[in-house]
């Protein structure tokens, strides 16, 4: 099979799944040949070896996440409307997959990124891209007079960041609606303090 003979969108988010569930070192080039329909050969010619597909998938991920992130923020409805809805998304993402699948960016951090410096930058990259997504809407919110606070939108920004962490990690281990909803809850009273 080449290049041109798969959707790279499709593969690339295959492999995703794959390594979200099973972690990259677990993830072996049977299980990506299995989700991907790519045979190793395939694989090895269109992303040089696993190491590579990670790359390609993460790259992917950033520019899914990216869309979605953006899809929530509509110019006709007010930023911290979306924001909360950004947050409860986030909510039911975390009740609704598997808890090994929450965050492609915070399970390769934790599994390789000290083995891989080109990783962990790429990670870091993309978590520092969303940050200041974040933050910008929170200025532009601040902006149209929706949020009053005087802190900083790039520290309100971090503070979101290391909640929806906190959220993500908690589900993990306590994954009721009812106590994660009123942490996320907290989290933009918090924001909007």
């Amino acid at each position: 099979m080449t290049n041109a003979q798969f959707d790279r969108e499709q593969v690339l988010r295959a492999a995703m799944k794959a390594f979200m569930y099973k972690g990259y070192g677990k993830t072996s080039m049977q299980d990506l040949k299995k989700v991907t329909g790519l045979h190793p050969g395939s694989i090895y010619c269109a992303f040089d070896n696993k190491r590579g597909l990670l790359i390609a998938a993460l790259e992917q991920y950033r520019l899914d996440r990216s869309g979605e992130f953006q899809a929530f923020f509509p110019s006709s409805q007010p930023v911290m409307i979306s924001l909360k809805n950004y947050l409860n998304d986030i909510v039911q993402g975390c009740l609704n997959c598997d808890a090994p699948q929450a965050c492609l960016l915070t399970k390769a951090l934790s599994e390789i990124s000290e083995q891989d410096e080109e990783i962990q930058q790429i990670i870091a990259h993309n978590l520092q891209a969303w940050q200041q997504a974040l933050a910008e809407k929170l200025e532009q919110a601040k902006i149209q007079h929706e949020l009053t606070t005087t802190r900083d939108s790039d520290h309100l920004a971090r503070f979101f960041v290391m909640g929806i962490y906190g959220l993500r990690t908690f589900a993990h281990t306590y994954p009721k609606t009812d106590v994660l909803q009123q942490l996320a809850d907290q989290l933009y009273s918090d924001i909007c303090a």
